[in-house]
């Protein structure tokens, strides 16, 4: 059973995107690079912006376990979109991840991987879509 269930409805990528709580009511609009006018956002940059949420946040529960701080983290995702090959396309994710200075590279290495095991977007894609972690 879940604990939280986000609701969203949306008509496609030239409408709006609303939450069923009003608190997400955004334009969308299909971009440039697909014939669109690039006016609005679009599903791969709120699928970004959640992944880097959901990983930053779960990498400060991995890290804070460990007695770590991670405080000053920042993640970046990056959320592609391409051919299939078979007339669909597909999404490929690139998350940077920048720690504080003074956290050892394998330690740190350690930690982004034992997140990438914990956070639920990261657990959604896995086996679904390429994800590369890198460290800055």
């Amino acid at each position: 059973m879940s604990i939280y269930t986000a609701i969203a409805t949306s008509a496609g990528r030239d409408a709006r995107a609303v939450s069923s709580d009003g608190r997400l009511d955004v334009k969308l609009a299909l971009q440039k690079e697909l014939g669109g006018d690039g006016e609005g956002t679009n599903p791969e940059q709120l699928f970004a912006a959640g992944y880097a949420a959901c990983f930053a946040s779960a990498l400060r529960l991995v890290a804070g376990s460990r007695q770590i701080d991670v405080s000053d983290a920042a993640v970046t995702a990056e959320v592609g979109l391409s051919p299939n090959g078979k007339g669909g396309f597909q999404l490929d994710a690139t998350l940077r991840v920048e720690l504080p200075d003074g956290i050892a590279p394998e330690v740190a290495r350690e930690l982004v991987e034992a997140t990438h095991q914990v956070c639920p977007y990261s657990n959604a894609t896995r086996g679904n879509i390429p994800v590369e972690l890198v460290i800055e």
